[in-house]
């Protein structure tokens, strides 16, 4: 029998009308013969709201608390579905990520999947149970303390479930019906994408790209996962993310994404000496924050200005870390902007084309927007531009690269 997980999000789970359309959906894939195994997140907006008791109470929470808070939401929706589905005959138990169980790392609040065993929900599914895992959460080996897999860590936990239950497919329902050329609530002409390679996906997902959460996308990359993104609201064709071997045109560009929850950090001065890089970012990274753009310009007195993008909410800890290792790294100030936004364009024809950049840097030229840090890869090119031009560079950029529908 096929055997498929299928992941909702906090969109399809808003209410109970919406968690009886999720169970009508299961119901669907059980009758036709499939063994199904469902990931569902929080109801929409609980996280958020869990999120920001949290930081009111203290910005620089414990992270252990913080993940015990949070994983409360998925806890609600798997209960709930599961009683939806048995409410139309099908068999379903609930189940929360340390039941599994799904074993992590102890990063709280952006935990790594280690290990998940799947034997016992592969017996119940043998059985005719479709098991309803809480996505998001985990365990902490040693400590039994709950750990949450950061933000949209649902699509990590459905993908990383289909390969330790070694699903055909892993079904990812959301608010869209598919993989798009950009966001269509800003480039209306934006066009839908029958299929898109892995590589593509992680650079969309790692720049902004709503859709996937980058994490499950490098998951799905690693352990051959097909991964279809499906609408829960209409029964239409999505996009399929597959191996690049099983696309047989390859687009110059097949996306541009945006991200406005990035935040520059610029050190003014800091001494040009040996392994003062090291100092500086070692910290962030114990800490569990993440840099992204890095730009040093040297100066002609031996100092040099640092600078690089962090997320937007982990600005404060960045600034916190960085301030009290002032004495230590001896950077005169330290500036920080969080009203920037990275703009990108993706794709794998880029190994064997060049102007991309080029035509980038021309179109945002031409429309007056300054560029103030550019990055790049294989099959991308970002900068970061000031955040009131997102839409503007966004919309242009999709026009000159062809993607318009």
């Amino acid at each position: 029998m096929p055997r498929i997980v299928m992941k909702f999000g906090g969109t399809s789970v808003a209410d109970l009308d919406r968690i009886r359309n999720v169970a009508n959906r299961v119901k669907r894939e059980v009758d036709a013969g499939h063994q199904v195994a469902v990931v569902v997140s929080a109801m929409s907006g609980t996280t958020n709201q869990l999120v920001k008791w949290c930081q009111e109470l203290s910005p620089l929470h414990d992270a252990r608390e913080y993940d015990t808070v949070v994983a409360t939401g998925e806890q609600v929706t798997i209960g709930l579905l599961a009683i939806a589905l048995q409410a139309i005959g099908v068999e379903a138990r609930s189940w929360q990520g340390w039941q599994v169980p799904i074993r992590t790392d102890a990063a709280h609040g952006k935990a790594r999947v280690e290990e998940i065993e799947g034997a016992e929900l592969i017996k119940r599914m043998e059985g005719g149970q479709v098991p309803v895992v809480a996505g998001f959460q985990g365990i902490e080996p040693g400590r039994n303390r709950v750990t949450t897999l950061g933000r949209g860590g649902s699509d990590l936990s459905a993908v990383a479930l289909a390969a330790a239950l070694k699903a055909d497919r892993c079904d990812i329902y959301t608010d869209v019906d598919g993989v798009y050329t950009t966001d269509p609530r800003i480039v209306p002409k934006a066009r839908k994408l029958e299929r898109i390679s892995y590589e593509e996906m992680l650079e969309l997902a790692s720049v902004g790209a709503k859709v996937l959460q980058t994490r499950s996308v490098e998951l799905a990359m690693k352990a051959r996962v097909r991964v279809q993104v499906l609408s829960s609201f209409e029964d239409k064709p999505g996009s399929l993310v597959v191996d690049e071997d099983e696309i047989m045109e390859k687009p110059i560009v097949s996306g541009i994404a945006y991200s406005r929850d990035e935040a520059k950090v610029t050190l003014r001065r800091v001494p040009d000496r040996p392994g003062v890089a090291a100092r500086v970012f070692g910290p962030l990274s114990a800490a569990n924050v993440n840099v992204d753009m890095i730009v040093q310009n040297l100066g002609a007195d031996g100092s040099t200005d640092m600078t690089f993008t962090v997320g937007k909410s982990d600005l404060p800890r960045a600034r916190d870390i960085l301030e009290k290792a002032k004495a230590e790294l001896g950077f005169e100030a330290m500036l920080a902007d969080d009203n920037v936004a990275k703009i990108s364009v993706v794709g794998i024809g880029m190994r064997t084309h060049a102007g991309v950049a080029s035509t980038m840097f021309a179109t945002l030229a031409e429309k007056g927007i300054n560029i103030q840090v550019i990055s790049t890869s294989e099959i991308k090119v970002s900068v970061l531009v000031p955040a009131e031009y997102t839409e503007l560079a966004v919309r242009a950029l999709h026009t000159a690269y062809g993607l318009d529908g």
